[in-house]
This record gives structure tokens, sequence and C-alpha cells, in this order.
């Protein structure tokens, strides 16, 4: 967790005037254990909410004005309230500006301009969802501030909408609601397509998660992700031959899928949906393995799970696939895939304590000599959700 003391001189130097006033929010990044690239095709996902994440320091002013500001990076800009709109010189800012466009559509009449100051611990590009903290503690931060409620699970589906129709990255609803709806010491087993969902209890014993970041830099709007979509849309589109009512691939069983998969002409659409309804079936395995405290058959999923992102998504990439190869050669591992959008950004391995000083060693060295590149690694614990903290 971030040093307040500290950055509250960093926003008094930034905007001047005294601490009081001032409050503190946090939103975590978050992991997807598995469930990958199911959001948007209305299946099941299994994230958690880490440890670290966003905080915002936030402060009422007297004017209509908007002060953003971060630690991670100099730019930092003033805009009216009432004037918001996107500009790509705008970068990171343009999440927060979203998320005001977004509150003032649903009617939000802002009292007061504000003053914000984010600092990000979660490492940029890394897959572990920087945008979707800064979009909910923004959203958060200004309905607490404007005496508003907050609804995680609407705040959850606004900072979707802005990060699909403000920044035009067709995300599916997992980053949101795992930032907005995180527990501690529990995963979230959610259906994106109706948003039921229930907080699990991870106990992972003397198993910790590590998270790998490769520093694969992976921008989400120019990769192929959007293009994955429209072959899901396809395939859809290709077995309403044999269900009619279908609208998403993960209203169909695996069962009912394998009866109608020959009405996919196209190999490669074929082979995505395979994959979207495959890896809906192993979070669903993976829900039975916990509950039987079986930790080896989750680590089997999660192995599964890399392979078929690997192989019939096509979303991994060279980088992921070394370290994931490195990863399940470690004696202590029990299961190792990329998690997140793919085409870089981290892996996450359930790896025995008494093996993750090795881990780092042997993987941190056969990653470098695979791909020229250093890895970072974190040992990680699961975390709560948004929250007001001063």
């Amino acid at each position: 967790m971030a040093n307040i003391d500290a950055l509250t001189q960093q926003f008094i130097q930034q905007y001047g005037g005294e601490a009081d006033g001032i409050a503190v929010f946090h939103a975590p990044g978050r992991v997807n254990l598995i469930g990958e690239h199911t959001d948007y095709n209305g299946g099941y996902v299994f994230p958690a909410a880490l440890t670290f994440g966003t905080t915002l320091l936030i402060r009422k002013r007297e004017d209509n004005k908007l002060g953003l500001a971060t630690t991670n990076f100099p730019l930092s800009k003033q805009f009216a309230i009432d004037e918001i709109f996107y500009d790509a010189a705008d970068d990171w800012m343009n999440y927060p500006k979203g998320i005001v466009n977004e509150l003032k559509q649903t009617g939000v009449e802002f009292n007061n301009g504000y003053d914000l100051l984010y600092h990000g611990e979660i490492p940029n590009g890394s897959g572990l969802s920087s945008s979707a903290s800064i979009e909910v503690v923004t959203a958060y931060a200004l309905l607490n501030m404007e005496g508003l409620p907050t609804d995680t699970v609407k705040i959850a589906l606004l900072s979707q909408k802005s990060e699909n129709e403000f920044n035009g990255v067709q995300c599916g609803i997992m980053d949101q609601f795992a930032v907005a709806n995180g527990k501690k010491d529990h995963a979230i087993l959610l259906m994106c397509d109706t948003l039921e969902y229930d907080l699990v209890p991870f106990n992972s014993g003397k198993y910790k998660l590590v998270i790998g970041n490769t520093n694969k830099r992976r921008g989400l709007v120019d990769s192929a992700y959007n293009e994955r979509r429209r072959q899901c849309e396809q395939a859809v589109e290709d077995l309403r031959g044999a269900f009619p009512e279908l609208t998403l691939l993960g209203q169909i069983s695996l069962e009912q899928f394998n009866s109608a998969k020959h009405l996919i002409k196209d190999d490669t659409v074929r082979a995505r949906a395979q994959h979207v309804v495959e890896e809906i079936d192993r979070v669903l395995q993976s829900m039975a393995a916990l509950k039987a405290n079986d930790l080896e058959q989750f680590g089997r999923l999660m192995n599964g799970s890399h392979d078929s992102l690997r192989d019939l998504y096509e979303v991994t990439g060279p980088e992921l696939d070394a370290m994931v190869a490195a990863a399940r050669e470690v004696q202590g591992v029990l299961g190792s895939r990329m998690t997140g959008a793919g085409f870089g950004g981290c892996t996450v391995s359930l790896v025995h304590e008494d093996s993750i000083e090795a881990f780092k060693e042997e993987v941190g060295r056969k990653y470098t000599e695979a791909t020229g590149l250093t890895a970072d690694f974190y040992v990680c614990s699961i975390g709560n959700g948004v929250e007001r903290l001063v």
C-alpha cells in the first residue's frame, strides 16, 4: 500500500493549500486465475483483486474544473468539467475523463470541481488492469465526494462503458467488476452475461500466487483483441443454424458445441470458439477442484487454459510462452498460465512457498535467455475491491 503521508505532500506541491479536505481512495489491480477471453462471450471468469493498485487523493475546488495529475508521469492538466472530450494527446487522463463524461451522461450534476492525484502501483501495460483500476477509483471517489450512492456493480458497468465508448477498447466486464467488487482472500466467480457472482474462498495453503511480468508491453487497442471478438461473433452466427436463440458463446455447453461445431466452416473461427467453450468448462471444473481442496487439479486446469490460449486462441506470443514453459519446469509449481488479454503482459503461477526463490531465479534466468528481456515477479495476496481509506 502506498505511503499516504508522502502522497499528501505531493498533492500539496501539485495543487497548493493544506492537507484538510483531502480524501484518499484505493482500487486494486486484478489477476484472472482462470477463464480468459470468456468475459465478452458471456461466460464465466474467476478473477481476484490484488493488494496493490491505484491510490487516489482528491479534494474539492471552488470552480468547475478538474485537475488531473499522477506520480507516475509528468503530464498533468486542468479541464472544464463541461468540456470533456477524448484527446489522444491526453494519454492516461482519458480514463478519468471518460468516467466524468459517463457520470454526466447518467445524470450526475457536479456541485464542485476537483483536484485529483493518482499513484499507480500497477506496472503499465502489464495486463493487471491499470486502466480499470483508474476508472473504478475515479467513479467511486467522485460519487462519494458528491454524496451519491456508490453501487459497485453499477460502477463496474459504468467504467466498462467508459472504456468501450470513450476510449474505444472493446473490453468485457471482468476487469472493472473484479476491481470494484473484490474481497480479501476470495476470488470472484462471475457469470459475465448476467453479472451473477459468488465470492469463493481461495485457500491455497502453502501455495502462493506468483505473477510474472514479461515486461513486453501490450496495447489492447492495437492488438488482435477486437479481431477475436469479431471471430467469436461469427461463430455465434454460424451456430445459430442449430441454436436459433444463441447470442453469445457462453450460452451453450461443451456438449452442445461439439454437436454443432461442424456448422462453423472457417477453421480459425472454429478454433476460437472451441477455446471459449472449453475455457468456460475449465472454470466450472476449477470450482469443483477448489471445493474439494484439490490444488493439483486446479494447477492442471491452469495449464490447460494457457495451452488453449496458445494453440486455439493464439493470443500468447513468444514471451508469455517462454515464461510459462520455464515456470512449469520448477519443482513445486502446480500450474502456470498467461493472465489478461495476452500479447505480452503477465503470467500467474501457483507455487509452493518453499520454491518461490528458486522460481524467481530459474524462471528469470531462462526467460532472459529465451527473450533477452528481464522479468519482474510479485508474490501476491488477494485484497479488497475499491474502498475509501481516509
